[in-house]
């Protein structure tokens, strides 16, 4: 049995990097997927090569481990495979438990009998699997979807393409920045016929300018006129819902920060349960003051002083 050199099945240098490896992989499982190619059984085997090969070079423990045996994976063979004796190279050797570390256990049924050979039969990588025939599943996918903090709090969607399919994603309310979906089936087709990969979204939610998210709840900053900060009554602050009238107690310092509940974001999963809002009073001074407003002032002044003796 030949040895499969998998750079030449993918169409890349030894040295390419990852993200090439992944590149060459993807256009060649798009250009021989079986929803592409029905009843071509050289598509069906060409694709089915193409994901042996991804499977070791796109993972670089799995391509680092092919790279040390190489074509000279006879010999490994014939020394014994993982079931004993050493295989030399470059002066070193691997014995037993160095292969069983390198290669792992569980089997790859479903690959080629070069693939099964060349890691002993019973050896392989990552997703195996058994002994007892059970198929391989498919490589998951990853992508990110952006929203805004608007959407995150009513919930939306966005259309997701893959290799094969566009596919229309749906957060609920209250999803978080960073929370990722799985889409179970979504993924890559399996060599084989066994189970696809799945699909996993990762929602990054833009920052906004007037709202800080913590959690469920929300902060804000409100700017308040200093009449209204001394005596007291009624104000709008801004919320996901809209606005809303605000009562400011009389006395209100700069800084003090007021809770409004249930005004926050909806817990995810539970549309009826929201967290809260937390209003952040900022008190602006009059930047200039007419002759009234200033003999007004003066004379505030000069009473309360005359109540602090």
């Amino acid at each position: 049995m030949e040895y499969k050199d998998y750079y030449k099945i993918l169409g890349v240098d030894k040295t390419a990097s990852q993200a090439d490896i992944k590149k060459a992989y993807r256009a060649l499982a798009k250009k021989y997927h079986p929803d592409k190619n029905k009843d071509d059984k050289a598509a069906e085997n060409k694709f089915k090569d193409v994901s042996e090969a991804y499977e070791v070079l796109g993972d670089k423990d799995k391509r680092t481990q092919y790279d040390q045996l190489g074509a000279n994976w006879r010999q490994f063979q014939q020394g014994g495979g993982p079931r004993g004796g050493q295989y030399q190279q470059h002066g070193g050797g691997f014995s037993q438990q160095d292969i069983h570390d390198m290669f792992g256990g569980g089997g790859r049924g479903g690959f080629s009998d070069f693939f099964e050979q060349f890691f002993g039969g019973g050896g392989g990588f990552g997703q195996a699997t058994s002994g007892r025939g059970r198929a391989n599943k498919g490589q998951d996918y990853q992508a990110e979807m952006e929203i805004t903090l608007e959407e995150a709090y009513t919930g939306t969607s966005r259309l997701i393409s893959t290799d094969t399919q566009q596919l229309r994603i749906t957060t609920k309310p209250g999803v978080a920045d960073g929370q990722t979906l799985r889409i179970k089936g979504k993924g890559a087709t399996a060599a084989g016929g066994g189970e696809n990969g799945d699909l996993y979204i990762k929602v990054l939610v833009k920052p906004h300018p007037k709202f800080e998210r913590k959690g469920d709840d929300l902060y804000t900053d409100l700017n308040l006129d200093i009449y209204t900060a001394i005596l007291g009554g009624e104000t709008q602050v801004n919320t996901m819902s809209g606005k809303l009238k605000l009562k400011i107690p009389e006395g209100t310092q700069n800084g003090k920060t007021l809770r409004l509940r249930g005004k926050g974001m909806p817990h995810y999963g539970k549309p009826d349960h929201y967290g809260d809002l937390y209003v952040k009073i900022s008190v602006m001074l009059p930047a200039k003051l007419s002759t009234e407003e200033r003999g007004l002032m003066e004379k505030l002044r000069d009473l309360y002083h005359s109540k602090a003796v």
